[in-house]
């Protein structure tokens, strides 16, 4: 479980009487496609004929720009989870990663979910490093993901990330 049991408000949108902007929501969203994608080709080297994940990605960015609606968006992001669901290591959570990039247009909150599989995933896709299975890739990977934030949206994230990283496997630098 990655979400909290009591929802940030900074999470809900304005008209759901949360403090989040549909400007914001979108671009919390295009952060967790673009984390996604960073690891799909770990998903697409195990199942290179299985779209799902890469047409999750593609859905969400087509929410936030206007051209398909939130429920497909969640529905994509559903099936990308279900090609994860046989797999195990670094394929399995990039295609998690993906489907919780898809769902961010449904639970604003699931951006974390995207970024923490991602670095799963990176850190599933290298070998033993002293004991500690690909911790040098974690940190790049936490690395780069933070430095693809918007800034409208990078103090925000870097709270949720403090605030729920122990929610997440404790992947994220805090």
């Amino acid at each position: 479980m990655i979400l909290p049991p009591v929802r940030d408000p900074r999470f809900t949108t304005l008209r759901r009487g949360g403090s989040l902007t549909d400007a914001d929501h979108h671009l919390l969203a295009q952060w967790a496609a673009e984390c996604a994608e960073h690891v799909l080709p770990l998903f697409e080297a195990a199942r290179p004929n299985d779209p799902r994940p890469r047409a999750a990605i593609a859905a969400v960015r087509a929410w936030t720009r206007g051209e398909i609606t939130m429920t497909a968006s969640r529905t994509a992001g559903g099936h990308a989870m279900g090609a994860a669901r046989d797999l195990r290591g670094a394929p399995r959570h990039a295609a998690y990663a993906a489907g919780q990039a898809a769902v961010v247009a449904h639970v604003a909150a699931h951006e974390l979910g995207a970024a923490a599989y991602a670095i799963k995933a990176a850190r599933a896709a290298v070998p033993d490093e002293k004991g500690v299975p690909g911790e040098e890739a974690r940190r790049r990977e936490c690395a780069w993901q933070r430095s693809r934030l918007p800034e409208a949206i990078r103090d925000l994230v870097l709270d949720d990330q403090r605030l729920r990283n122990d929610l997440c496997w404790s992947v994220f630098d805090v």
